[in-house]
């Protein structure tokens, strides 16, 4: 048996195409969605993904504004941006790049984006929104992979996910986002012992833990659905969490890397973005 691939760039493709054709009914309504995404110093990785964040909102047809500041800029002056950005109303939607120069506080930044425009759903209002149930700005990437999971009629209800990893933008958000789905949940992380006694009872297996090929085939339960959120960059390309050419023997479906989650993220932004924007005209 081999595994059924999940197509992240697909699912993600017909996002984007549902995105711009609803941005341009708001358009009609005196609305062009705007987001503004804030670079702080060189970082090349993130250089890579505010490109890509960049280039997918032109082609929805939203305003973009992307603000690169200086390695040398300080919190103050970041903040005082963030503050310019919350009064503007062009402005639906801010994105602050991750990471930041460590004499920057990311906790302090992130607190003081209204929580409206708050399109990674990292503000504390919005978490608190998200594990009380009430609705809110999700993070973007738990919120793609439960929208893959849907499209493709995964069912959820009744089932046994276990996410490895416990990060605050994928595994915990993850993790509540399957609870409301009705899911039995398990998030395990370094500490857990005996890993794999856990991710074999996985029907839904979530690896989200930044190590290359941590989930081999031993570790799977037969027919489970496989996501893998890791990119690890190694000298031989990119590598997910799950060594995925193994894995996908053993496996239902799986999520290959790439291809998989990471196109979701982005049109995940594009849809808070929108959604933002639609309820600035409320």
């Amino acid at each position: 048996m081999t595994a059924n691939l999940l197509d992240g760039k697909k699912i993600a493709s017909e996002i984007r195409e549902n995105v711009a054709r609803r941005a341009e009914e708001l358009k009609a309504r005196g609305v062009v969605p705007g987001l503004a995404v804030i670079l702080v110093g060189e970082d090349p990785a993130s250089k890579v993904y505010v490109g890509q964040k960049e280039k997918a909102c032109r082609e929805a047809g939203f305003k973009s504004d992307l603000l690169r500041l200086p390695e040398s800029t300080t919190q103050e002056e970041l903040l005082s941006v963030i503050g310019r950005l919350n009064a503007d109303p062009s402005v639906h939607g801010i994105l602050v790049q991750l990471p930041l120069p460590s004499r920057i506080d990311p906790e302090a930044v992130i607190a003081a984006i209204d929580p409206a425009k708050d399109v990674d759903g990292f503000h504390p209002v919005n978490v608190g929104h998200l594990v009380s149930g009430v609705p809110g700005m999700v993070p973007c990437t738990p919120l793609g992979i439960v929208r893959m999971l849907e499209s493709y009629r995964i069912p959820l209800a009744g089932k046994h996910a276990v996410i490895v990893g416990r990060s605050s933008i994928v595994g915990k958000p993850l993790a509540h986002l399957l609870l409301a789905r009705d899911c039995t949940v398990t998030v395990c992380h370094s500490r857990t012992q005996d890993l794999a006694y856990f991710t074999r009872q996985a029907d839904v297996l979530v690896a989200a833990a930044g190590r290359p090929k941590l989930i081999t085939a031993d570790m799977v339960k037969p027919g489970a659905v496989v996501v893998d959120v890791g990119i690890n960059r190694l000298e031989s390309g990119l590598a997910g969490d799950v060594d995925f050419e193994a894995v996908r023997e053993v496996a239902g479906w799986i999520t290959p890397v790439p291809g998989g989650v990471g196109p979701l993220t982005i049109a995940m932004l594009l849809e808070n973005t929108l959604a933002a924007a639609t309820r600035s005209l409320q």
